[in-house]
C-alpha cells in the first residue's frame, strides 16, 4: 500500500478520531493543533476548561469550544468538545467514554496539549499549588493514557489476537495435536496508534509546571515500550517559546534574541510536527523527546 492510499480520507466515516487535551482558546497551541488534524483528514475530540483560563491574566475566551468546533467542521471533521476538569480522576474515562460515543469510532491518536502552569519558585510554590499542577500535568496525562492503552485495538497485522477463547480446547482424556499458529504476526515497523505530549523545560522560576511537565515525558517515554504491542507509538514534543498571549513585550524581545531563527513559535509549527508524528510516514519515530523550537537556548 502506498503512502497516499494510507492517508486519512477527506470526508466520511472512516476518518480516524484524536482526542486533543487542552483546546481552550482559538490562539492557542492545542487549537492550532486541532485545526491541522482536521485538515490532513482526522475527526476530532477536544477537551476544555473554562475555569482555568478564567482565573489566568489572559482570562477565558467566550464562545471559544464553539469555534473552534465550527472551524473544524468547516475542514470535514466531525467534532466533540467536552469540558473536563482533570483533577478529577474520573475524567478520562468520562472523557474518552464522551468521545467514543460521540464520533462513533475508537481514539486513534492522543494529543496531551493541556497544561496547569501558575509561576513560582522552590522558596514560594504551596503544597496546594504543586499538588495541582502534577493532578492536572502528570496524574491526569498518566490517566488518559492508561485509558487509551486499555481501549485500543490496532489494525489487523499490527497485534496478534490473545483474545481469551480463540483457541480451541483439547477434548478430555486425549493429547492435542500440535496447532499451527496461523494469527498473523505484527507488521515489522508498523504502528497505527499515537500518542503526543507536549512538554517545557521551563523549571527556573516555574517549579511546579516544569517538575510536572518533567514527570509527563518519563510517562509518555514508558508508554513507547509498555504499549508497543499494541502498535502504538508515543513521543514527546518541546514547542519552545510560542507566544499563546502570555507574554509580555520584554520577555517577547529577550526570547526572539535568543532565538537564531529571529522569530518566536507559532502554534502552526508545533501543529505541523504532531501532524507528521500522527501520519503513517511518521510510524517510526518512538519513544522521543524532540525539541521544536527554533534553536532556541533551553
Amino acid at each position: 500500500m502506498t503512502n497516499t492510499e494510507q492517508r486519512p480520507p477527506a470526508s466520511g466515516p472512516d476518518r480516524p478520531i484524536a482526542l486533543i487535551t487542552g483546546v481552550g482558546r482559538s490562539i492557542g497551541i492545542g487549537a492550532g493543533i486541532a485545526r491541522r488534524l482536521a485538515a490532513t483528514g482526522w475527526d476530532v475530540a477536544f477537551t476544555y476548561w473554562t475555569p482555568y483560563d478564567r482565573r489566568m491574566e489572559w482570562g477565558a475566551e467566550p464562545g471559544a469550544a464553539a469555534s473552534i468546533e465550527k472551524e473544524l467542521a468547516e475542514a470535514g471533521a466531525r467534532t466533540a468538545a467536552i469540558e473536563a476538569d482533570l483533577t478529577d480522576p474520573d475524567a478520562p474515562t468520562r472523557i474518552f467514554d464522551e468521545a467514543e460515543q460521540r464520533l462513533g469510532g475508537q481514539v486513534t491518536a492522543l494529543v496531551l496539549s493541556h497544561a496547569e502552569s501558575v509561576d513560582s519558585g522552590l522558596l514560594d510554590t504551596t503544597v496546594e499549588a504543586f499538588d495541582r499542577h502534577f493532578a492536572v500535568n502528570s496524574r491526569a496525562s498518566w490517566l488518559l493514557i492508561r485509558e487509551y492503552g486499555l481501549r485500543f485495538r490496532g489494525a489487523p497485522g499490527t497485534t496478534k489476537d490473545t483474545t481469551p477463547g480463540t483457541t480451541p480446547s483439547p477434548t478430555p482424556g486425549t493429547t492435542p495435536s500440535p496447532t499451527p499458529d496461523t494469527t498473523p504476526s505484527p507488521t515489522p515497523g508498523t504502528a497505527t496508534g499515537r500518542i503526543v505530549a507536549l512538554t517545557s523545560d521551563h523549571t527556573v522560576g516555574n517549579l511546579p509546571y516544569g517538575a510536572s511537565k518533567g514527570a509527563l515525558d518519563r510517562i509518555t517515554l514508558a508508554a513507547a515500550h509498555e504499549l508497543a504491542h499494541l502498535g502504538v507509538t508515543a513521543n514527546v514534543v518541546d514547542p519552545g517559546p510560542v507566544d499563546t498571549g502570555w507574554m509580555n513585550d520584554e520577555l517577547r524581545e529577550t526570547l526572539v534574541r535568543g532565538t537564531p531563527l529571529g522569530r518566536l513559535g507559532t502554534p502552526l509549527d508545533t501543529a505541523h510536527l504532531v501532524g507528521f508524528l500522527c501520519s503513517p510516514e511518521g510510524q517510526w519515530v518512538n519513544g522521543q523527546l524532540l525539541k521544536s523550537n527554533g534553536g532556541a537556548a533551553s
